[in-house]
């Protein structure tokens, strides 16, 4: 039999021996019940949501030809899969958005290492890093496309979206890494190196993980974007084509695949950071 669970702060006392005690077992029970009820109002909302958009275009009270609804975009994405095309637009956008996304978070932690090692650089470009992460990236977009061409601009726009974050993110929970820590490193002699790996990045994993979570939606915003400027293939494509020819139902249905991309990447790194802390 496993081990009982490790009570939270506000949890009542486990008792004594392997047992649990029944104030325990009550707490257990109502949080079993807080969470079915959470998620059962989750689903409730997403069925009225559909509900009412449904009826209301429907019936009129919303123009359909610009808001579709949902029975029309399930057919509009069926269509999709029908004409065979979809699964192709999904893979090139999910392969530039993963492309992008290891790109800006590898490029970004290695800039990131390197302005902490040397603080003098650091000094010298931290004005020039904040005026460039403050420029519209949407206004580059012509200016990528012109340089890079159709395809390499994407993950140029993709990864100038999403590489600011994760470096002024883990730059700053470098230095703002525990002192002591630092100073009781450098006393028993540790190597600049040997201080980042074995006192700053344990010590920013959870920083890390947070600027994972970040970083994949804005690769997303980002490939999409650049889908809109110069793109043959990919999701954003399919959404720009849908809306010049009053497609909706197939716009949204595109929106929608992009939600589920989403979400798939965000329960990809929930699960890379269980497994980092069971390792780590």
């Amino acid at each position: 039999m496993p081990p009982p669970p490790l009570p939270p702060s506000d949890a009542p006392p486990l008792a004594d021996g392997a047992g649990l005690s029944r104030a325990y077992r009550l707490w257990l029970s109502a949080q079993r019940r807080d969470s079915v009820t959470v998620h059962a109002a989750q689903v409730l909302l997403v069925v009225m949501f559909f509900a009412v958009w449904e009826v209301a275009a429907r019936n009129l009270w919303v123009n359909p030809l610009f808001t579709s609804y949902p029975s029309a975009v399930w057919a509009g994405f069926q269509a999709m899969v029908i004409e065979g095309e979809l699964l192709h637009h999904v893979l090139v956008t999910v392969v530039e958005i993963v492309v992008s996304f290891v790109l800006s978070t590898l490029v970004g932690l290695a800039l990131a290492v390197l302005l902490w090692l040397t603080p003098m650089l650091n000094r010298i470009l931290a004005p020039f890093i904040v005026v460039v992460n403050a420029i519209p990236k949407i206004a580059l977009v012509p200016i990528f496309y012109i340089w890079l061409g159709p395809v390499l601009s994407i993950y140029m726009i993709a990864v100038s979206v999403s590489i600011f974050i994760v470096l002024i993110v883990m730059l700053a929970g470098f230095e703002q890494t525990d002192p002591n820590k630092i100073k009781l490193a450098r006393t028993f002699g540790c190597t600049q190196w040997q201080l980042l790996s074995k006192v700053v990045l344990p010590a920013n994993l959870p920083t890390l993980i947070s600027v994972l979570k970040g970083n994949v939606g804005l690769s997303l915003v980002g490939v999409i974007v650049g889908e809109f400027q110069s793109a043959k293939a990919g999701l954003g494509y399919l959404i720009t084509y849908g809306s010049q020819t009053f497609q909706m139902d197939r716009v949204i249905a595109s929106v929608t695949i992009l939600a589920i991309i989403s979400v798939f990447t965000y329960f990809a790194i929930v699960a890379f950071e269980k497994a980092l802390a069971r390792y780590a």
